[in-house]
């Protein structure tokens, strides 16, 4: 799939038919975070699959803005790794679930992703999971066959983009 049509075409998906996604799949998904880029190569990043109905269930009662994980087939949790990098480890992750949002859409498949970092949540994940005390708990994404169809828009380039210094909205 071309790169750019992906870019534009993905969106977050919160309705999902129960049809199974393959290890394949997954494989296809988890390998793309694992290629993502990372400052000084540390990658940072350590991914949870959770497959196990029980499991999204509680996830999803634990997070507020995540009550879909419940239906979605698949949630990946993002973790963060300090003693990989410890000045890059809660940006990198974020590289890697980019890269795996792309990988899934180009699957036929479609995803959520949900903040967990430094809110309430984090700690209910760490107890959830049994997730190390030292790793943070970047986000999730839930992942399955989308049920619904989205669309959403974009803020216009005009506004979202100085040339040279802040406010120049032309270039030179």
């Amino acid at each position: 799939m071309d790169a750019i049509k992906a870019i534009r075409n993905r969106r977050s998906i919160r309705k999902y038919k129960s049809k199974v996604v393959t290890r394949e799949q997954l494989e296809v998904v988890l390998q793309a975070g694992r290629w993502a880029p990372s400052a000084s190569n540390k990658q940072p990043w350590h991914f949870i699959v959770v497959r196990d109905a029980e499991q999204r269930s509680m996830m999803a009662d634990a997070h507020p803005y995540g009550r879909f994980m419940r239906d979605s087939p698949v949630v990946l949790v993002v973790l963060g790794d300090p003693n990989r990098h410890p000045r890059y480890y809660l940006a990198d992750p974020h590289n890697a679930v980019e890269n795996m949002l792309l990988a899934a859409y180009a699957e036929g498949l479609s995803t959520c992703w949900m903040g967990v970092r430094d809110t309430e949540i984090e700690p209910k994940f760490h107890e959830l999971l049994d997730i190390p005390e030292d790793l943070r708990v970047i986000c999730c994404v839930s992942l399955g066959y989308g049920d619904e169809e989205r669309t959403s828009t974009r803020l216009p380039l005009e506004e979202i983009v100085s040339w040279g210094k802040y406010g120049n909205k032309t270039e030179g």
